[in-house]
């Protein structure tokens, strides 16, 4: 909401393509805002910075527009009448093709106030990501954005080729691969010499990557040939011959990578992934939802020795927030004893000024109850802190050492799933809730997909739910998943390590 206790909309441009291509203005609204409302295509690790806002899919694609713009101009006059902050996260820029100036008309005349904050358009990104300048010295010193559809023509070609294709500069067109054929010959017949350099490129996050080269006289055929999809951007000028394509070589380069997983978790990963050249998807994005204890947080304060057990970064977050709103000093909790699960867990205890007086290592929960068994003293109980989706392994294994144990659960993960959109290399699980999510929407895994788990329970549940076989980290951590597919991908590229035959 803005100063005056209305509701306001930011029209934001994403970029095309990975999440960071975002603005910092951009991604700072989108973490604030009370609803998103976006585009398809968006990368879902980018709509996921929302965090808790409402969301509101309206996408078009060819073909299949799911919202007519009519029906999403009066949506965000009726968010920001019911007094939200709304973005509008739009690709690429919201005034290039953007119908950006459509909805801020609507926003006009409903008085609602607005902003809008630029992106990086597909006109320059994509064929930029193709290694094509649209401008370069002594060979283009302009560059024209036209749209390649245009409803008010019947045959979709833009008005005024023989201007066009007057023009010294880079023509860039955006909507046009239906009518790349008509749009080469129409050039041709207005002037354009046929040996004028062309070429089509898909990219960002469009569900099929290609880029085509050749001339205005041939590229319609090579497109054709090369089965490149919509959306793409076509450049027509004599940058369309230059490749000044990235020359840095990945371990990881050309590998796919889907991520089933919590934002903490997934954003590590996507960063360490990225690092190493893949690409990254979120087909299966959990929200940590804290759940209601029926036990009183003032307990934690009683002349008693105890264990405070917690098995996550997350079990660690959600654990100190019901500690505030309870209103506990921490250091109140001084006969409390803390036990943990893996180092990313006792780093975030840590940040809360506590150091774990138990982490084993082995970061699995056998291997933790196991070592309570021999540690907690005559006297002392055991809290276990956890996440609901747990198995009860650890209470199990406490009881049967005669351990007194209370098993709370404390906060929930909620998965939603989405669609890749390319063919994927590897998926990985880093819980065996994330599995168990991930099969009750989907029969088996895709063919050609490799799973990786994080470790033993995550491998445990994926064993029960396919048959199919699968790699699990040598190590519990982000840096164990990022090691064995670095292996795998090596082994399957064919390039061995240092050292081998």
């Amino acid at each position: 909401m803005n100063e005056q206790g209305k509701g306001c909309v930011y029209l934001v441009g994403a970029g095309c393509g990975a999440r960071d291509l975002i603005t910092l203005r951009g991604l700072d609204l989108l973490r604030k805002c009370d609803a998103v409302v976006y585009d398809a295509l968006i990368d879902p690790a980018l709509v996921d910075e929302a965090g808790a806002a409402e969301r509101y899919p309206v996408g078009k694609r060819c073909g299949r527009h799911s919202v007519p713009q009519g029906d999403t101009n009066r949506l965000l006059v009726e968010l920001a009448q019911g007094g939200k902050r709304v973005v509008r996260l739009k690709g690429g820029d919201p005034f290039v093709f953007g119908r950006g100036g459509e909805e801020i008309l609507a926003l006009q005349a409903a008085g609602i106030p607005y902003e809008e904050v630029p992106g990086i358009s597909s006109a320059i990104a994509i064929p930029a990501a193709a290694g094509i300048p649209v401008t370069h010295r002594e060979v283009s010193r302009s560059f024209h954005v036209i749209t390649g559809h245009t409803n008010a023509l019947g045959d979709v070609l833009p008005e005024s080729m023989e201007t066009l294709a007057a023009l010294e500069g880079t023509l860039i067109f955006l909507m046009g691969l239906t009518g790349l054929e008509k749009i080469a010959r129409r050039l041709m017949e207005a002037g354009k010499r046929p040996d004028t350099p062309a070429a089509v490129v898909s990219g960002g996050n469009s569900p099929h990557k290609a880029a085509v080269r050749g001339t205005l006289a041939d590229i319609a055929q090579k497109t054709r040939q090369a089965g490149v999809q919509a959306p793409a951007v076509i450049v027509v000028g004599a940058v369309a011959g230059l490749d000044m394509g990235p020359t840095m070589v990945h371990p990881l380069d050309g590998a796919c990578i889907g991520l089933v997983g919590t934002p903490v978790f997934t954003e590590k990963l996507e960063r360490g992934f990225q690092d190493l050249g893949a690409r990254t998807f979120r087909v299966a994005a959990a929200r940590v939802e804290r759940l209601p204890l029926d036990f009183p947080a003032e307990e934690l304060c009683a002349d008693r020795d105890k264990w405070v057990v917690l098995t996550s970064a997350n079990g660690v977050r959600c654990f100190f927030q019901w500690l505030e709103e309870s209103g506990v000093d921490l250091r109140r909790l001084g006969r409390c004893k803390f036990a943990v699960i893996g180092k990313a867990t006792g780093g975030a205890l840590r940040k809360h000024g506590i150091r774990a007086d138990l982490c084993p290592e082995l970061a699995t929960g056998a291997a933790l109850a196991e070592e309570l068994c021999r540690t907690v003293a005559p006297g002392e109980e055991v809290l276990l802190f956890r996440s609901a989706s747990s198995n009860d392994l650890m209470a199990r294994t406490l009881a049967a050492g005669e351990i007194p144990v209370r098993d709370f659960d404390l906060y929930d993960a909620v998965f939603t799933q989405a669609e890749a959109p390319e063919p994927l290399d590897y998926l990985i699980f880093a819980s065996a809730g994330g599995v168990k999510s991930y099969f009750k929407d989907h029969a088996a895994l895709p063919e050609g997909v490799t799973a990786v788990c994080i470790g033993p329970v995550s491998a445990e549940e994926l064993a029960r739910q396919t048959g199919a076989p699968f790699l699990t980290a040598p190590e519990i951590s982000a840096g164990g998943i990022l090691q064995c597919v670095q292996e795998d991908w090596s082994r399957r590229s064919g390039r061995e390590t240092e050292g081998e035959a």
